[in-house]
């Protein structure tokens, strides 16, 4: 490195995208290390513009408790719930330290920013119907899920959800389970208020219109990481300690540029998408609830269809989808060239091979692709039999990249969850991947930390501060009743969630 770079003038981390993970992990080692020196770079001029925006993130509060996906069927018939127990816990810890944001007053979140809403699951047809009674059986055995109700009853159904329901026929078996404590969020709005309190910080500078282009780790440990200024055309290179790339689709293309040997054989499969918008207040405000089912086969786990309550900057609204679709783009804004440019000849087999064992997905988003607006109106019309087209309009939601790694086979596989990639010595982390992200953005931020800041964690200083923003730090809420509903009551009085915390503190002193 040039002698002259005067490292005291650089920052101490660099977060590299300004959505919900950067924002996440901005507050956290604020909080455990007040003197941190931190830039965000972000090439859009806004927050939270793609992945983390309501219209382009689906809003649900991920607990796993309407999320079919979450919930595989065993070859034996049985029910996996280990992934839904997972996220039910890791949503916990994102209540968590949002309540501890607000009691401390670091964050003023919107009123809007999370709202109580049923969360419904709901099939038909006699193998899915067996599928979610077993699915419900499963879960209400484990107190995440205890509330949950089942019903075959057509009445009842029609009280949960009438739009559902509704000219449906009579003859057809049909089935819902259905929980009050779920939550929807809107996590752009979310994301901008935290960074907007990390912006009143003095040692925190952010850096809108800014892409970064390159970064390499140099011989004194800190990575040089190269910046555009989009609107001057201005360059320049900032260095740091620690550089985590949180931006979405434009992950991928960074993490190989870093050229880190944890990074080898990653590649990604870019899946679009898009809605169905309703237009007619009086049909929106019948629905009350998010209404998830069955994905069709092939398709990816963003894909799950959903008519969904949402709450986006204080207005009700409806949609249903989403859409899947294919682009080459890794961002909404992004370049037609972005998957070309991200193949290279340690992830080309993977790719390949991840491709030729995924043809049912392939031909799933050809098919969407080329779906005329009478086919979405259709696919509507499983879950809203009386659907007019006058109702709907279409809009575009985000972009995702699918996370294809090496098989231990030295194939390739494509993964549909998230996937943190962090060097070896814990200088750089990379968060790759889709659902269910957003939810579960403190857990994954935390795990972050456990791996790049292994010596600090385990200092008093931290794990007295990590218990007090997370109460349930190094616990399982999922054996720990009674800690669960302690927190479920802490968390919904903070968030003022009343139909969550109405009866948690009962519980608690019944366990």
């Amino acid at each position: 490195m040039n002698n002259k770079i005067n490292l005291a003038d650089n920052p101490d981390v660099i977060l590299i995208g300004a959505g919900i993970m950067s924002a996440t992990l901005g507050m956290l080692l604020k909080e455990l290390e007040p003197n941190l020196k931190i830039e965000v770079y972000e090439r859009l001029d806004v927050a939270a513009a793609e992945s983390s925006d309501a219209w382009n993130n689906a809003g649900t509060g991920h607990s796993a408790f309407c999320e079919l996906n979450y919930t595989p069927e065993r070859p034996d018939g049985s029910i996996d719930i280990s992934k839904a127990v997972k996220i039910a816990e890791s949503f916990e810890v994102s209540k968590q330290f949002w309540s501890y944001l607000i009691e401390k007053n670091q964050v003023r979140l919107p009123d809007f920013f999370i709202n109580s809403i049923p969360h419904i699951s709901f099939v038909w047809g006699d193998k899915n119907v067996d599928f979610l009674k077993k699915r419900y059986d499963t879960l209400t055995d484990c107190h995440l899920f205890k509330g949950m109700q089942y019903s075959e009853n057509a009445q009842q159904l029609k009280e949960w959800m009438p739009l559902v329901m509704e000219n449906r026929d009579p003859n057809e078996k049909v089935a819902g389970t259905r929980i009050e404590i779920g939550t929807d969020v809107n996590f752009g709005a979310l994301t901008r208020r935290m960074l907007e309190r990390l912006g009143n910080d003095g040692q925190v500078k952010q850096y809108f219109g800014h892409e970064v282009r390159n970064l390499q780790k140099k011989n004194n440990g800190y990575w040089r990481v190269k910046v555009k200024d989009l609107a001057t055309g201005e360059k320049r290179k900032v260095y740091a300690r620690f550089v985590f790339i949180g931006a979405g689709g434009g992950t991928l293309p960074l993490l190989l540029k870093s050229d880190i040997p944890e990074g080898d054989g990653y590649g990604g499969f870019p899946v679009s998408g898009q809605w169905l918008r309703c237009t007619n207040p009086d049909i929106i405000e019948q629905h009350k609830a998010k209404v998830y089912g069955k994905a069709s086969v092939g398709s990816p786990p963003m894909s799950v269809p959903h008519l969904d309550s949402r709450f986006i900057n204080g207005k009700k609204e409806l949609l249903f989808g989403p859409y899947a679709g294919f682009s080459t783009k890794f961002l909404k804004k992004g370049s037609f060239l972005d998957l070309a440019l991200s193949i290279r000849p340690d992830n080309l087999r993977p790719m390949i091979s991840a491709g030729i064992k995924n043809i049912p997905l392939t031909q799933y988003l050809i098919n969407q692709v080329r779906q005329e607006p009478e086919d979405r109106l259709a696919a509507l019309r499983d879950y809203y039999p009386n659907a007019k087209e006058e109702d709907w309009e279409l809009e575009i939601a985000g972009q995702r990249v699918q996370v294809i790694k090496k098989s231990p086979e030295g194939g390739g596989v494509l993964e549909f969850g998230t996937e943190m990639v962090t060097a070896s010595d814990g200088s750089l982390a990379a968060l790759l991947g889709a659902s269910p992200g957003a939810s579960t953005a403190v857990s994954i931020m935390l795990e972050l930390v456990q791996r790049c800041f292994p010596k600090q964690v385990q200092s008093p200083e931290w794990q007295a501060k990590l218990k007090q923003m997370i109460p349930s730090y190094n616990q399982s809420l999922a054996e720990n009743e009674e800690l669960l509903y302690k927190v479920r009551a802490w968390t919904s009085d903070t968030l003022d969630l009343p139909k969550i915390g109405a009866n948690y503190k009962q519980e608690a002193g019944k366990v």
